[in-house]
């Protein structure tokens, strides 16, 4: 397919994407239009397999987050993985995902609006496609309940628990009680297949323990009712910074022939230099199966930018700015410093920061003796890899020596 947009090199009008593994384009040999986004193959690689090798230590499955990515190059290599399907947030993302191969999908959000349930049914006429989502009122559910038995399709569902003062779920026995009523009103067209929490709306091990404990009691209490439609039931939870004591919580029931652990961190992938680096080193400080893995996840997506300016002694300007990079969790921190001649980039001073970002412009400090040119070229690492990728039609995957092997899209 043609490619079009920022951080693309000279190739035929336009580049195919297929193809741009071989239009011989390099990093460090300025091929690449600045500001370009890239991953590092050899980073995705160690992060798929790392991450599987955890979940398989516990003995549950992972249906990992695609909102981060929005890729399907990268769901196709998450699924062959060894991934059970991948989650989503939104019916377009849903769809979205359907058109590039995925079959089995697990919508971590209510459905609640009529033109989504429609998008949801027109999927659920393939007969091989595999879908569940939320439910946490008796509103939703009969909303639901009737849609679909209009449609004639039977919609499956996992039951949310929240937190008070958190984000959807709900909050105690009674409302559990109510949902699961109404979702019973409806056996012709509503299906309660399992039990889903999100713990990352808490911020301490010692409350988010409480939430997953008490989102296993409910999965425990629906099953010994017969509420749920299918012998094996779901159980779900999992962000990408608390991944392990999920993990933890839930190993016990996962050795339960009759429950399926569906754990859903998305950052992992790509991982970055902000919150889910200080996650990771929480995690191999405090889990023993993360220490005995040795090595924990690398950050596989990073931005190259150009040195546009030096106007004064202690700053530069860099070609690189919010159009191109999350800020909302972090400034992208410089780690590599190339100029062209040199052998390879090196790592750049601790003291070279991004103090702020425009649009298209980012403001490092620096000393005013620094050797920093204009026309150099520097790598960023990146805090919240989800909202970098929003900013990208694609993505291009790089070697270790910064050549440009393929590209991924993005479907923001």
């Amino acid at each position: 397919m043609p490619l079009r947009g920022k951080g693309l090199g000279p190739a035929p009008d336009p580049a195919e994407d297929e193809h741009v593994g071989s239009y011989g384009w390099s990093i460090l040999g300025g091929d690449i239009s600045l500001p370009a986004a890239v991953l590092r193959d050899s980073a995705l690689r160690h992060n798929l397999d790392w991450m599987r090798g955890f979940m398989d230590a516990y003995g549950v499955e992972l249906a990992p987050h695609g909102k981060t990515t929005m890729s399907p190059e990268l769901f196709a290599m998450q699924l062959e993985a060894g991934a059970w399907g991948i989650t989503l947030a939104t019916a377009p993302q849903v769809r979205d995902a359907y058109r590039h191969g995925v079959r089995r999908v697990l919508m971590a959000n209510q459905l609640a609006d009529r033109a989504n349930m429609a998008i949801v049914s027109g999927l659920l006429a393939d007969p091989d496609f595999e879908f569940c989502c939320l439910v946490d009122s008796a509103a939703n559910a009969e909303a639901l309940g009737a849609f679909f038995a209009g449609s004639g399709q039977r919609l499956r569902l996992l039951l949310e628990i929240g937190v008070a003062g958190g984000r959807t779920g709900v909050r105690d026995e009674a409302q559990v009680r109510e949902v699961a009523a109404a979702v019973a009103r409806w056996p012709q067209s509503l299906a309660l297949v399992g039990v889903e929490t999100y713990e990352g709306v808490l911020k301490d091990e010692a409350g988010i323990r409480a939430l997953l404990r008490r989102t296993l009691a409910t999965l425990k209490s629906l099953r010994a009712g017969g509420a749920f439609a299918e012998d094996r039931a779901l159980l779900s939870g999992a962000g990408s910074a608390w991944y392990d004591v999920v993990a933890e919580e839930f190993a016990e029931v996962a050795r339960d022939a009759g429950v399926r652990v569906l754990l859903r961190p998305g950052c992992y992938l790509t991982h970055d230099v902000g919150a889910y680096r200080e996650a990771d080193a929480r995690i191999h400080a405090s889990n023993p199966v993360a220490r005995k893995m040795a090595e924990g996840l690398r950050p596989a997506l990073q931005l190259w930018a150009c040195v546009q300016s030096r106007p004064e002694p202690g700053r530069a300007i860099v070609g690189l700015g919010k159009r191109d990079a999350a800020f909302d969790a972090g400034l992208p921190v410089p780690a590599l410093h190339y100029r062209a001649g040199d052998d390879a980039p090196r790592a750049t001073p601790a003291h070279w920061q991004l103090g702020a970002m425009m649009d298209q412009h980012a403001f490092l400090q620096l000393q005013a003796d620094d050797d920093l040119q204009v026309g150099d070229l520097l790598c960023f690492d990146i805090s919240h890899p989800c909202l970098t990728f929003d900013k990208w039609r694609h993505l291009l995957r790089v070697d270790d020596a910064w050549r440009v092997t393929g590209v991924v899209r993005t479907c923001f």
